[in-house]
């Protein structure tokens, strides 16, 4: 039952081509698109995921800058206090029996810290100073200005003392929008240390700067000690244990993670050592490329429709011409046939092939008459190739000689402008397509000549001929165009200087040419295809843009000279490219019939 159905359904292709042809055009206009279509909505997202990779990273670059400059003009308020002449003569003169001059030397410190609170500005909301030895609490704030003796050493300095740090910040446990910067005081000749001066301050002074981060409406912003705690979280949800411990054990001073819920970006706050976090959940990612994905899908839809209904009409519109040729010749049988065959096929395209078969040879006759005239005619479209001149190049260059008419000698503008002169000579006035290396290299050192004019301050150009291959022939406008795309797809994308040289040399009875440059070079699926191309011998006209490609060149050293000379390219990323072009040493020509 089921083969039946299978024969019922695949009958009316194996009958027609009509329907082949419609079937056939609608899957291979389909599935291009949905194919293209799936992965440019992949596509799309992985640029929105790496647009905001490279946003983030930035932004928390130069976020954690800020922040680090902001501590260390908070630290560089303590410094004025451990330089202060005043806090030197306290502890010289702490244990003179003179009470005046303890009096004196208080009331010193005391000035010191009530000026360094009130200049610091509304941020700090209290300044600290204790003295372990001699058990000295002076503490200055907006409500207060006192010296005790607690008995004890307090809670931020012990920790200092116990941990052996100079330096430290700890959240105030009492009010979680606060935080202390405390420095101890240490002797000069042991490092000893002596005490420690605090400031209180408010977490709101870095708001301004933490917003460069922006305030995604579902994006976590924090500040973290080297142990992973929550200093302060001026907005967003709380992190995950798992968050807070990746984020203390990165050794990284910047970067990011995924965790099961989003990306973490983290950047170490300089000369603090505090961890600055931002947390983007996946959804803010997946939300952004959503429009794009939709609106891609959308136009996948619509272009999928469009494929089918355009398929269909052209299979209809191609298959119907085979259709009435094979009514009509149905009764074609005058030609006298010649080792009759029988095709296998069913349909219109059987019949045909059976009834035309005698035509083949007098087809492989006109498609060899064919193949003469188009070489001809893209030989005469090469001629017409040869008299162009790159109009980016002209108007480039017409631009930079009004340039140097004022600000240049004359005889600068006068050199470029008969370079330019005899570059238009050379094209325009040379009918031959070929012509000698010597006249090929003047006019390629008079485009060079203009190209270091224009890029003198990074171009380095260097020329070494053998003076035995000057008068080899070679095709007209061979060398221009790969030094063209030298510049083009090498040079001008490179940052840094530029090098280009030219190497001409004899090995044996040949004459090779070596352009080698420094370029970005290509990497090797795109070295592959370009050889690939090199090999082609025919089939339509060589050329990429407005430019005459390299395959073109080696088409013509190919029909001039055989198989064995042409062009080869060596290229590696980042290293530069080096063509090689190989032609005869003697001036006489291959005679190719």
């Amino acid at each position: 039952m089921f083969t039946k159905w299978m024969m019922k359904l695949i009958e009316p292709f194996r009958r027609s081509i009509r329907n082949k042809l419609m079937l056939t055009m609608i899957i291979l206009a389909v599935v291009p698109i949905v194919t293209i279509t799936g992965l440019a909505a992949e596509n799309s997202r992985r640029s929105m995921e790496a647009e905001v990779i490279s946003t983030n990273l930035s932004n928390m670059k130069w976020t954690g800058i800020y922040l680090g400059d902001q501590f260390a003009q908070l630290n560089n308020l303590i410094y004025t206090v451990l330089i202060s002449p005043h806090l030197s003569d306290y502890l010289a003169n702490a244990e003179e029996p003179s009470l005046s001059s303890q009096f004196a030397a208080q009331k010193n410190i005391i000035d010191t810290l009530t000026n360094l609170f009130y200049s610091a500005g509304n941020h700090v909301i209290g300044v600290e100073l204790y003295l372990k030895e001699y058990d000295k609490l002076f503490t200055i704030n907006a409500s207060q200005s006192d010296i005790e003796s607690p008995g004890a050493i307090p809670a931020p300095y012990k920790l200092l003392f116990d941990q052996d740090k100079d330096f430290m910040i700890t959240s105030d446990s009492r009010d979680d929008s606060k935080f202390q910067l405390v420095r101890s005081i240490n002797r000069f000749e042991n490092q000893e240390k002596l005490g420690g001066i605090s400031l209180g301050i408010r977490w709101g002074v870095l708001d301004q700067t933490l917003n460069l981060l922006g305030r995604g409406s579902d994006h976590t912003v924090f500040i973290a000690g080297a142990d992973g705690e929550v200093l302060y979280q001026p907005w967003g949800d709380s992190p995950s244990n798992d968050t807070l411990s990746r984020v203390a054990g990165t050794q990284e001073t910047q970067g990011y993670f995924r965790s099961d819920h989003g990306y973490v970006f983290y950047n170490t706050i300089d000369p603090v050592g505090l961890k600055l976090v931002t947390v983007i959940p996946n959804s803010s990612i997946n939300e952004s490329a959503l429009a794009t994905m939709n609106f891609g899908l959308i136009v996948g839809a619509v272009s999928v429709a469009l494929a089918i209904l355009l398929a269909v009409l052209l299979a209809w519109r191609v298959a119907t011409p085979i259709v009435s040729l094979t009514r009509s010749i149905q009764g074609f049988g005058m030609m006298k046939e010649r080792e009759m065959k029988f095709s296998s096929r069913m349909d219109e395209i059987g019949f045909l092939e059976t009834k035309l078969y005698q035509m083949s040879h007098r087809i492989r006759e006109h498609i060899r008459t064919e193949y003469v005239i188009s070489l001809e005619k893209k030989s005469a479209e090469l001629k017409a190739l040869q008299a162009q001149i790159n109009p980016h190049f002209l108007q480039n260059t017409l631009q930079m000689i009004g340039s140097m008419l004022f600000k240049n000698s004359p005889a600068e503008s006068y050199g470029v402008l008969r370079s330019l002169s005899d570059m238009f000579r050379y094209i325009i006035r040379e009918p031959e397509d070929l012509a000698p290396l010597q006249a090929e290299l003047n006019h390629l050192n008079n485009y060079m000549q203009i190209q270091q004019q224009r890029f003198a301050a990074r171009l380095d150009y260097s020329i070494t001929v053998d003076e035995d291959t000057a008068g080899s022939l070679i095709p007209k406008l061979s060398l221009q165009p790969i030094v063209e795309n030298a510049f083009f797809h090498g040079l001008e994308q490179k940052t840094g200087p530029w090098k280009l040289e030219v190497l001409v040399k004899r090995e044996g009875q040949n004459t090779v040419i070596m352009i080698r440059d420094n370029g970005i070079g290509m990497p090797p699926d795109k070295l592959s295809e370009l050889k690939g191309r090199l090999q082609l011998r025919s089939g339509g006209l060589w050329t990429h843009g407005e430019r005459i490609g390299l395959s073109n060149v080696a088409s013509r050293i190919h029909m001039h000279y055989g198989e064995l000379y042409g062009i080869r390219v060596e290229s590696s990323p980042g290293e530069g490219t080096t063509v090689t072009v190989t032609i005869p040493l003697e001036r006489k020509v291959m005679d190719h019939a």
